[in-house]
């Protein structure tokens, strides 16, 4: 049994908006990383990568998970 979902969607009855949300690094995660002797940069690297590793780790697109993890590497190397 095999059901293939559809929406119809009328122009005018259309409401949409969109969001997003900014926060600071955690100080306690920091500073844990920090304690441990690993230096500031390095620190907020990690825990910027270990955020992003959630979304990725969704992905089902092998080739785009790399790409995706290339591009943020080289985007870590030169702005930490």
């Amino acid at each position: 049994f095999s059901t293939k979902p559809e929406l119809e969607i009328f122009a005018d009855d259309v409401v949409c908006g969109h969001g997003a949300t900014v926060t600071e690094i955690d100080h306690s995660h920091l500073f844990y990383l920090m304690a441990r002797g690993i230096d500031e940069k390095s620190a907020r690297g990690l825990l910027v990568k270990a955020f992003v590793a959630e979304v990725i780790e969704e992905l089902d697109d092998e080739a785009i998970v790399e790409a995706l993890e290339t591009r943020l590497d080289g985007w870590f190397a030169t702005h930490g």
